[in-house]
């Protein structure tokens, strides 16, 4: 099972990133998916996560109203639009398949990417 992001980097704070996840290796849509994300010196937090059919997200306080996350089953991708980026934004973006297809919060994630770079300059 592979699951790689791309779409990191660079921007000012008010700008915007799209991060793409790709997975291969597993029936993507057996799968709700997930964006966690880890500052330096900070825990690993649930950023934002969608069930198999996108009919159930979740996203955190912090980037509620700001991100949105959609999926492509058919392409068997996973993406975060980033918007209103702020420097607190700034961590390793990680993609996560949840071992149900559904439950998000409190889900067991079985396969994670590799991580993508966002850094936000104020």
């Amino acid at each position: 099972v592979q699951l790689v992001e791309s779409g990191g980097g660079l921007v000012q704070a008010g700008g915007s990133l799209r991060l793409s996840c790709a997975m291969s290796g597993r029936i993507f849509s057996y799968h709700a998916m997930a964006w966690f994300r880890q500052a330096p010196g900070k825990e690993r937090e649930l950023v934002s996560g969608i069930s198999w059919t996108g009919g159930t997200k979740y996203y955190s306080d912090s980037v509620n109203g700001r991100f949105t996350i959609s999926r492509d089953n058919a392409r068997n991708e996973v993406y975060l639009q980033m918007n209103s980026l702020k420097p607190e934004d700034s961590a390793v973006y990680y993609c996560a398949a949840a071992r149900g297809p559904n439950r998000i919060v409190g889900e067991t994630y079985d396969y994670w990417g590799q991580g993508t770079q966002v850094t936000v300059s104020s």
